[in-house]
């Protein structure tokens, strides 16, 4: 499993920067400018271009947050199908420069050239999916892997839900980003990535997990946002035999979630989670 944790040439953009704002009433005071309480600073999320760069070529310019960018070129590179382990990548890089960050990724010399000979350019806007997609039967869509034959037991579920607010630490700041978090079978949440973009954030944690050398078959995905066909994939690159998700599935990442094997659960509150498909892996206490 590759240990290499890049290098910053010049110094990342934060993650928030803090603006000056008001409060305006819809009735009374147009203004209220003499309303502490409605006026001061507010936190925003830091919405940068990233551009992914494989050997000296590249690939994608995705809009996102510049946190836990080494996690995001290894989990974009499986989830894009250019690597198909962590191992396959030996190095990262990340530049910082006026016009953005480039992300520097090194690959094994023969999955370099097997990338090159089928390289295709996308432009992202925030956490995009499919841009740059020219024909239908270019669609990502993962290889089959065998999907763990594991048993969630909902209290699991119910405990992972329970710490997710106080683990997006961003998202309590700026209220406007996404997060993905893996849960141990007993529900206890062990990583956590953030970001501007959906896809950005379940990107930099399985780049986060496999770099840990996370097996699929120890826990499951909570996601903040909806489940889309482009999240079903990515979890289905990762090998994950479950997803939660907080908002509803749309029907192709149903459809996608059948076809993979995946549990999918979503529409997650603190008391009820409603299973869309692959009921039979969840257990009650």
């Amino acid at each position: 499993m590759s240990t290499d944790t890049g290098t910053q040439l010049t110094s990342l953009p934060p993650c928030s920067v803090n603006v000056p704002m008001l409060v305006v009433a819809y009735t009374g005071d147009a203004t209220r400018s003499g309303d502490r309480a409605l006026s001061g600073n507010r936190a925003l999320a830091v919405e940068t271009p990233v551009n992914l760069v494989y050997g000296s070529v590249p690939h994608a310019v995705m809009m996102a947050t510049p946190s836990d960018l080494d996690d995001f070129a290894y989990g974009f590179s499986l989830t894009e199908g250019i690597v198909e382990s962590a191992e396959e990548i030996r190095g990262t890089r990340v530049e910082a420069g006026s016009d953005g960050v480039r992300l520097h990724i090194d690959l094994a010399p023969g999955r370099l050239r097997e990338h090159l000979a089928r390289k295709r350019a996308i432009s992202g806007r925030t956490g995009c999916g499919v841009c740059g997609i020219e024909d239908l039967a270019e669609l990502p869509r993962a290889e089959m892997r065998a999907v763990p034959s594991l048993q969630i037991r909902l209290p699991a579920i119910a405990r992972a839900l329970a710490g997710l607010d106080a683990a997006q630490r961003l998202g309590a700041e700026t209220r406007a980003v996404h997060a993905a978090a893996w849960a141990g079978l007993d529900g206890e949440l062990l990583a956590v990535r953030e970001d501007v973009g959906r896809h950005n954030a379940l990107d930099k944690l399985i780049g986060a997990l496999m770099r840990a050398g996370t097996r699929a078959d120890q826990g499951f995905l909570v996601i903040t946002s909806r489940c889309s066909f482009e999240m079903v994939e990515k979890a289905a690159r990762l090998g994950a035999a479950v997803i939660v998700a907080i908002s509803a599935p749309t029907s192709l990442a149903l459809e996608r979630a059948r076809v993979h094997g995946i549990t999918l659960c979503a529409i997650a509150r603190a008391d009820t989670v409603t299973v869309f498909t692959g009921a039979e892996r969840l257990v009650t206490a």
